[in-house]
């Protein structure tokens, strides 16, 4: 078993072509070093667990209740830690990442729409870290927060550097950040000077009221994020596994081991924000501390360190630094996964770029900068909503063995995920429904804008989740349903080979043509019988049926019979018939009436678009005739 290869996919289908396989693991030497080989990918991803729009919550949750919602955010790691390996072990096996797994599982459309929401969470999540840079830069220098958000465009081709030097460099570059932002709170807690028995009651679970709830639930939809599931199910390509049972085990082992250190810092500047507001704010008096400025300003009169605030400023940019440059990958990686649709980074970025910038402006200069925190918080809303979308598909295809093999996550573990998935969900739809009688209540006379034309995207929207839950155990159920009868396999005999003497030859008069007459006429010999059918679709035709007489009519006619001259000297008995209106019904009823053997058609080779305009004709007749069909391409 453990000789057993699996096959890598090819170029065209890579997650982040440029640094897919690039980094060597095949080293020498022992554990640590073969450890150190797969560390890089989950330090990445944990810079999302870190980024401004969590400072807000863990702000909030301190200062209003002191530590009785640190339990939330080990729950929150522990959930974050399942799920991301889930996401790794996503990449590592199948090679595939989130968005092309949920394109092999939905139908173009549910594609589309899980697309569509991934973008706007990667905008949301954009908005934050130009946000939090902002406000670090006026904290820092006094910068007013338009030229804050300004200037933030500037980083628009750090990523395009960073991904030159390589993916090593781009993954030192953010441990960098990371060091600096746990080394600025290492000292902050130092100074705060926490009380231990209250760090020991925040880990038993309590909900002190329906405001800590809610705070509790913005804490979660604030820690998973969406875009880290995209994100790592990528990265983890980057390393170069050997394609065997033993390979790809260890791969797993040491992904999951690279997820707990990076995740667990994460948890420490989670915590250390939290114990921070409950240490300094919560202790004080202060407990209405939501907006990130108003802890900056209150640091240094209660902790009575001048540097104090200098810290937290400088913690505030190097996340949203770190955060955007992760954002960033994860936008490339949905667009290429769920479209495949590549374009050049430096375009990718300053889309995403904008699409957080302009917002951001507009609010800023009309609405002024006091609802920066409003900001944060709608997108943490946004982030919370998407969240069910990614992690229900990641859920149903790592449990798939057919897809993952022997790798399939084992029975405790799915019911670990889609407990947490279900907690997750749960919490945020309530976290919406608040939200959602928030804004209702804020905008008074124009409360109609939030029941007539949000309130129904979220109804969508919530109905989507439920396909996305449903569909692929409908298919497991439908797929043992039909294989079931058939017992085990009984052994072939030699049957008589089938003699097809009608043979229909269904043309659309394309390229395609030539190449679909070659093999039915291969299949059939010149002792059969072939209908040489072709439908007119014209406005007249569906009206009028063969009665139609227009110059379309005329000039299809003759081509067919062309088509049959040249069959009859070639010694082909040949007949043709023309049908009128959708060939997805008349070829069909023309089938039946000829009593045809066999049914040759071309594939016409649309993608999504041209299906959606033009229809697919292949998948409607062939569900429509009781014969055999054979697709040419």
């Amino acid at each position: 078993m453990s000789k057993k290869h699996y096959q890598k996919m090819g170029d065209s289908d890579m997650s982040l072509s440029d640094v897919n396989n690039t980094v060597e693991t095949n080293v020498k030497g022992g554990f640590w070093r073969k450890l150190l080989a797969f560390l890089g990918p989950a330090y990445l991803v944990s810079v999302g667990y870190m980024d401004p729009g969590n400072w807000a919550t863990d702000l909030a949750g301190g200062s209003k209740f002191g530590y009785a919602l640190l339990w939330v955010l080990v729950m929150s790691n522990l959930i974050a830690l399942l799920l991301q390996s889930m996401s790794a072990r996503l990449g590592i096996v199948a090679r595939r990442d989130l968005a092309q797994a949920s394109r092999d599982l939905y139908p173009p459309i549910v594609n589309i729409f899980n697309y569509i929401l991934a973008e706007i969470a990667i905008a949301a999540c954009d908005l934050a870290e130009v946000i939090g840079m902002a406000i670090g830069l006026q904290l820092l220098f006094g910068l007013p927060l338009v030229w804050g958000v300004a200037i933030s465009v500037l980083d628009t081709f750090l990523l395009l550097l960073l991904m030159n030097w390589g993916i090593r460099k781009l993954e030192a570059f953010i441990l960098a950040l990371i060091a600096v932002i746990g080394v600025a709170f290492g000292i902050e807690m130092y100074l705060a000077q926490p009380s231990l028995s209250g760090l020991a009651m925040g880990l038993i679970p309590t909900i002190p009221g329906d405001e800590a709830l809610f705070i509790a639930i913005g804490i979660i939809g604030a820690t998973v994020m969406p875009h880290n599931l995209y994100l790592h199910s990528a990265l983890v390509q980057t390393r170069k596994v050997e394609r065997t049972d033993i390979g790809i085990r260890r791969a797993i082992k040491f992904n999951i081991i690279d997820s707990a250190i990076a995740l667990n810092l994460a948890l420490f500047v989670n915590a250390a924000i939290l114990i921070l507001a409950a240490a300094v704010f919560y202790k004080n008096g202060h407990s209405g501390v939501t907006e990130i400025q108003d802890a900056h300003r209150l640091l240094e009169p209660l902790l009575g360190k001048s540097y104090a605030p200098i810290l937290f400023a400088v913690a505030l940019i190097a996340a949203g630094q770190s955060s955007t440059v992760t954002g960033t990958l994860a936008g490339q990686i949905v667009m290429e996964g769920y479209l495949r649709l590549r374009i050049a980074p430096w375009l990718r970025r300053i889309i995403t770029r904008l699409l957080a910038v302009i917002p951001a402006l507009l609010v800023i200069t009309f609405m002024g900068e006091s609802e920066t925190g409003n900001m944060l918080i709608l997108s943490q809303v946004i982030l919370s909503m998407q969240l069910g979308f990614a992690i229900i598909p990641l859920l149903h295809y790592v449990s798939s063995k057919a897809r993952m093999g022997e790798f399939a996550i084992g029975f405790w573990t799915k019911v670990a995920g889609w407990v947490s998935a279900a907690i997750i969900v749960l919490l945020n739809i309530r976290l919406v429904i608040q939200q959602i009688g928030a804004w209702t209540t804020a905008l008074g006379s124009y409360a109609w804008i939030i029941q007539f034309i949000v309130v129904p995207f979220f109804v969508f929207a919530g109905c989507m989740l439920v396909y996305i839950t449903l569909m692929p155990l409908l298919n497991i159920i439908r797929e043992k349903s039909i294989l079931a009868p058939h017992g085990v396999f009984s052994g072939l005999s030699e049957q008589p080979m089938p003699e097809y003497k009608e043979l229909a030859v269904a043309l659309d008069f394309t390229a395609t043509d030539k190449k679909t007459l070659l093999h039915a006429l291969h299949i059939g010999g010149k002792n059969a019988h072939y209908f040489l059918i072709h439908s007119i679709e014209s406005a007249g035709a569906v009206v009028m049926g063969e009665d139609i007489r227009d110059g379309e009519h005329a000039l299809d006619k003759a081509t067919l019979n062309e088509y049959i001259l040249a069959l009859t000297e070639m010694g082909y008995r040949a007949e043709a018939i023309i049908g009128y209106g959708s060939p997805r019904k008349a070829i069909p009823l023309i089938v039946e009436e000829k009593g045809v053997d066999l049914l040759v058609m071309g594939a016409h080779g649309h993608t999504l678009i041209k299906d959606l305009i033009f229809g697919a004709t292949v998948d409607a007749v062939r569900h429509s005739v009781k014969i055999p069909v054979l697709v040419v391409r």
